[in-house]
C-alpha cells in the first residue's frame, strides 16, 4: 500500500536574491514522500511566483492528487493528472525515486548518467554596478557566472562584472525585462564582453520580434519554453533552450523536452529555480545531457540540507 506525505519546508537565504521581477530573503520548498512498501521516494518543488504559484497552492495540488498517487499511480499518469509546475515535478521526481528504491537500480543506472563532474554557473544576483562587482570579484575563480540584469544601466552592470571577473565565463539573464531596441544596443558590448548567451531578453509573448533579429549573442528561451509542446516555436527566435523541473512539472517531462530542443537543433541549458540540493539530485540527470547548466540554487541557501551538494567551486559532483 501506498502512502503519501506532503510537507512545506522554508528556507532563509544567506543573503538577498534580485532578480528583475523583484527580491526574495527566503524560499518555501515543497516535499512530497511516497512511501510503498517501506521503499521510499521523496520529490522537491519549488513554487514559483511568475507560474502563479505558492508553497500552499503547490501542496494543495499534490493533496488533490493522492487518491491517484496512492492508488498506485505511474509517472505517466500523474503527466496526465496534474498540469506543469512545482507540485507535479515534487511528484514526478518522488516516483522516479521510488521506482530506485524498489527496484534496485539508482535513476543514474537507469538513464546512464555520466558521473563525470559537471561545470555549474554561479548566480551574481541584480544589484548596484558596485555591488555586482563586488559579487563578481568573490567568485572572479570559478569557470561560469550567470548575471542577472533588467533594464536600469545594464551595459555598466556588466561591464562591472567582466572587470571584476576577466577570466571567467559569463551568461546573462533579463528575466523577460527588455525590449527589442534595448537588445539590439547592448549586444555589440556583450560580445565584446564575451557574453556566450542571453536567456529571456524579452517578455514571454512578445518574443515573436525575434524571427527578424540576427542576435549577436546566442538567445535562450526561459519564460518563453515551459513545456514540451512549446519547443516547436522556438526555432527561428532562439538558439538554445533553457529546461527547469519545476516549470515543466518532472524529470519526465524535461528529458522529453531536451530530445524535441536537439531534434530542432537547439542547444539545451538546465536550470532551476531557488531550491535545495533535493531538486538539484534530480535536475543532475538533465545538467548531464545538456551544453550549460545553471543549477546554484542552493547556494543561496542560509542552510542545505544534509549531505547536499557543494557547489562553492563551480562543480558539480555525482551525489
Amino acid at each position: 500500500m501506498r502512502r503519501l506525505s506532503v510537507r512545506i519546508e522554508r528556507f532563509d537565504l544567506a543573503r538577498p536574491f534580485r532578480i528583475s521581477r523583484g527580491e526574495r530573503y527566503h524560499v518555501d520548498l515543497v516535499v512530497a514522500t511516497i512511501d510503498e512498501g517501506g521503499a521510499i521516494g521523496r520529490g522537491e518543488g519549488a513554487p514559483s511566483a511568475r507560474y502563479r504559484e505558492d508553497a500552499a497552492g503547490t501542496a494543495a495540488a499534490i493533496e488533490h492528487a493522492r487518491p491517484a498517487i496512492e492508488a498506485g499511480a505511474d509517472r505517466t499518469a500523474i503527466a496526465r493528472i496534474m498540469p506543469p509546475g512545482a507540485a507535479r515535478n515534487a511528484v514526478d521526481c518522488a516516483l522516479w525515486a521510488l521506482e530506485a528504491a524498489q527496484t534496485g537500480m539508482s535513476v543514474a543506472a537507469r538513464l546512464s548518467t555520466s558521473s563525470a563532474p559537471i561545470v555549474t554557473a554561479l548566480t551574481v544576483a541584480l544589484d548596484t554596478p558596485a555591488r555586482m562587482a563586488e559579487a563578481a570579484a568573490a567568485l572572479r575563480d570559478r569557470p561560469l557566472l550567470k548575471v542577472k540584469l533588467d533594464g536600469h544601466r545594464p551595459a555598466d552592470c556588466m561591464a562591472a562584472v567582466r572587470q571584476a571577473a576577466p577570466g571567467a565565463r559569463l551568461i546573462v539573464d533579463a528575466n523577460e525585462a527588455w525590449t527589442l531596441d534595448q537588445l539590439r544596443t547592448l549586444e555589440p558590448l556583450l560580445l565584446e564582453l564575451g557574453v556566450e548567451l542571453v536567456e529571456q531578453p524579452l517578455p514571454a509573448g512578445r518574443d515573436r520580434a525575434l524571427r527578424d533579429h540576427r542576435p549577436l549573442v546566442p538567445l535562450a528561451a526561459d519564460e518563453s519554453a515551459r513545456v514540451a509542446a512549446d519547443v516547436a516555436g522556438l526555432a527561428g527566435r532562439y538558439q538554445a533552450v533553457t529546461i527547469k523541473l519545476d516549470k515543466a512539472g518532472g524529470l519526465t517531462e524535461a528529458l522529453h523536452m531536451a530530445g524535441l530542443a536537439r531534434a530542432a537543433g537547439l542547444r539545451v541549458m538546465t536550470g532551476c529555480m531557488l531550491c535545495s540540493s533535493l531538486s538539484v539530485a534530480a535536475a543532475r540527470h538533465l545538467a548531464a545531457r545538456s551544453d550549460i547548466v545553471d543549477l546554484d540554487g542552493p547556494t543561496w541557501l542560509s542552510e542545505d540540507r544534509i549531505g547536499g551538494f557543494d557547489l562553492s567551486s563551480g562543480w558539480l559532483h555525482a551525489s
